[in-house]
């Protein structure tokens, strides 16, 4: 025999093996916690998955309807000199330049509808920082109210395309308070 099979059997008593050596638990338990475990894992996971085909879902909507807006925010500064033009040739509105071009003015104006986008109302509005931009200010009988506007905005959709940027009253100072 061999000196190595001679071995003494091992108690849990002894020191240099108790903290190895873990107390027997009773099996039905151990799988119980598991199943629990388990369970719920499942659980979280089929909630993962199921906010994640939702997220999926309202992304590849969005994308759909705002696919467009690179391309619409790159028409509209060729719309700004249709429209440059399309005042010049309101000098004559009887010319066939002007009523080809009101024409395509018209269509241009059917596209943009059929695409959600939507001029955003400016001239004798409150200024609104979300939608217009100020170029200066002028006095005015009301102060924030929108006296002019220098280039119209539009909104796609819910979204802001481009703001109208928009000359604002500012309050009308009294020569004899400044004078004091």
């Amino acid at each position: 025999m061999f000196p190595e099979d001679e071995k003494e059997p091992v108690s849990a008593a002894d020191p240099e093996i108790s903290d190895v050596a873990a107390p027997e638990s009773d099996p039905v338990t151990d799988l119980e916690a598991d199943v629990a475990k388990w369970r719920e894992l499942a659980i979280r996971t089929a909630a993962d998955l199921d906010n994640f085909r939702k997220r999926s879902a309202r992304d590849r909507e969005d994308a759909i309807r705002y696919a467009n807006q690179g391309l619409l925010e790159d028409l509209l500064p060729v719309i700004d000199n249709f429209e440059m033009g399309m005042q010049a040739a309101a000098q004559d509105k009887s010319s066939m330049i002007y009523i080809g071009m009101d024409m395509v003015r018209r269509q241009l104006n059917d596209f943009l509808g059929s695409q959600g986008v939507v001029e955003i109302p400016a001239e004798g509005e409150m200024f609104d920082p979300n939608r217009h931009e100020a170029v200066s200010q002028e006095a005015g009988e009301e102060e924030g109210r929108v006296l002019r506007v220098h280039r119209r905005g539009f909104m796609l959709r819910d979204r802001l395309l481009r703001p109208a940027t928009v000359v604002v009253a500012k309050a009308m100072v009294d020569n004899e308070e400044g004078e004091g």
